[in-house]
């Protein structure tokens, strides 16, 4: 299991695992998290934006031009933003913290 850590947009901590090759989207709606995925992952909303703790960031890989073009229609986005339907949880991201803007 992959452990993660979700912090609310009010500063809660959420601690949750996930199986490898799950999405990070789906560990957090099996957490109780407000993290909609309205389009089902197919990138055609940014209902699921989430900020990737910086000590991560080099450990995911890059975003696609089409995960960017949808982040860039986000007002609060950053360079740590990602849509957590494309985050596919690996061993590699154990631990991971992920913060709800």
């Amino acid at each position: 299991m992959i452990a993660l850590t979700f912090v609310t947009n009010d500063d809660r901590t959420i601690a949750t695992d996930a199986a490898p090759g799950e999405t990070l989207l789906h560990a957090g709606q099996r957490a109780g998290l407000p993290l909609e995925g309205t389009c089902g992952g197919q990138m055609a909303c940014a209902t699921c934006h989430v900020l990737i703790d910086p000590a991560f960031a080099d450990r995911l890989p890059a975003s696609t031009a089409e995960e960017e073009d949808m982040l860039d229609l986000v007002p609060d986005a950053t360079r740590a933003s990602r849509l957590a339907c494309q985050v596919i949880l690996t061993p590699r991201l154990d631990g991971l913290i992920a913060r709800l803007p």
